[in-house]
C-alpha cells in the first residue's frame, strides 16, 4: 500500500492509499474532487473506497462527485454520523475492521472534535514497517483538534487510545496546522529539549514550503502538549495534576492563542 498525499483547500491533506499491483486506490477525507481525479487518472487506478473520519464538508465535500465517476465504489464512516456524511454505505463502530486491498485496517471511536469521530488504523506488515494512522482532526502534528461537539474527557480517552499505538505509527492528519500548533506548544513546554529542536525543524520545512505530514507517533509523544497531560510541566501551567482538567486548561489557551 503506497500513500500519496494530496494537498487541498487552504490548508487540508486528502490521502490516496493506492495498491500498483491491483491499480486500485482508496481516498481518505476527500476534500474536492479535482486533485483526487488529476491524480487517480495518472496512476490510471480505480477508486474502490472512501474512508471518511468525520462529517465536515473540508472532509466529505468530494463525496459524491468520486461516486458519480466511480459508481461501485463503496463510502465509509462512523455509525454516529448515519445523515450527516453524503452517500455513506457503512457505519463503523470501535473495534470494526476495514480492508484495502490486502491490508486490513482497525477503526478507533474517538469522539471530541466532533461526536462521531472515527480514526483508521492499518498495523505494519513487518515488525519493520511503520503501522499507519489516519487520524483526521482528532490528533495534530503538534496538536489536537478543537472540541466543536466532544467534551475534554472525550477527547483525553480518544487520544489516549491512539497514544497507545507504537511509536513507529506515521500520523496521517488532515492539516498543516504543525508550525503554528508547536508556536503553541513552545508557550506551555518551553523546557522540552525535544520541543525546541522539532520547532526549529519544522521552521525550516514551512520556509521551504515542504510539508510536516506525516509525523511519527513516537514524536508526538515527545513533543505535543496534548498527549502529555501527566507531566509535571504541564499540569503546572494547568494549576491541575488531574488528566482532563489539564488537558481542558491547555486546549481553552490553545482556543485563544
Amino acid at each position: 500500500m503506497e500513500i500519496i498525499r494530496i494537498a487541498a483547500l487552504s490548508d487540508n491533506y486528502i490521502f490516496l492509499l493506492y495498491d500498483p499491483q491491483k491499480n486500485i486506490a482508496a481516498v481518505v477525507d476527500p476534500a474536492e474532487a479535482k486533485p483526487v481525479l488529476k491524480q487517480l487518472s495518472q496512476l490510471n487506478a480505480e477508486l474502490v473506497a472512501i474512508f471518511n473520519t468525520h462529517h465536515h464538508q473540508d472532509h466529505v465535500g468530494a463525496n459524491q462527485q468520486l461516486k458519480q465517476k466511480f459508481p461501485q465504489l463503496t463510502i465509509y464512516g462512523g455509525a454516529e454520523d448515519r445523515g450527516r456524511i453524503p452517500g455513506q454505505q457503512v457505519f463503523l463502530q470501535e473495534g470494526d475492521r476495514v480492508q484495502f486491498s490486502d491490508r486490513p485496517g482497525q477503526v478507533f471511536f474517538v469522539p471530541g472534535h466532533t461526536r462521531a469521530h472515527i480514526a483508521y488504523y492499518f498495523p505494519p506488515v513487518t515488525p519493520n514497517d511503520p503501522g499507519e494512522l489516519f487520524c483526521g482532526d482528532t490528533l495534530f502534528a503538534g496538536g489536537c483538534g478543537r472540541l466543536f461537539e466532544g467534551t475534554p474527557a472525550q477527547m483525553v480517552n480518544s487520544l489516549t487510545k491512539l497514544r497507545a499505538l507504537p511509536d513507529q505509527t506515521r500520523v496521517w492528519c488532515a492539516h498543516e496546522y504543525t508550525l503554528s500548533n508547536l508556536r503553541f506548544a513552545i508557550t506551555v513546554d518551553g523546557e522540552n529539549a525535544d520541543l525546541q529542536n522539532r520547532y526549529q525543524e519544522v521552521q525550516t520545512k514551512r520556509d521551504r514550503q515542504e510539508p510536516t505530514i506525516p509525523s511519527l507517533l513516537g514524536i508526538e509523544k515527545r513533543t505535543n502538549p496534548f498527549l502529555r497531560w501527566e507531566q509535571p510541566s504541564l499540569q503546572a501551567v494547568a494549576n491541575s495534576n488531574e488528566p482532563v482538567q489539564t488537558f481542558a486548561k491547555i486546549r481553552a489557551m490553545k482556543d485563544k492563542f
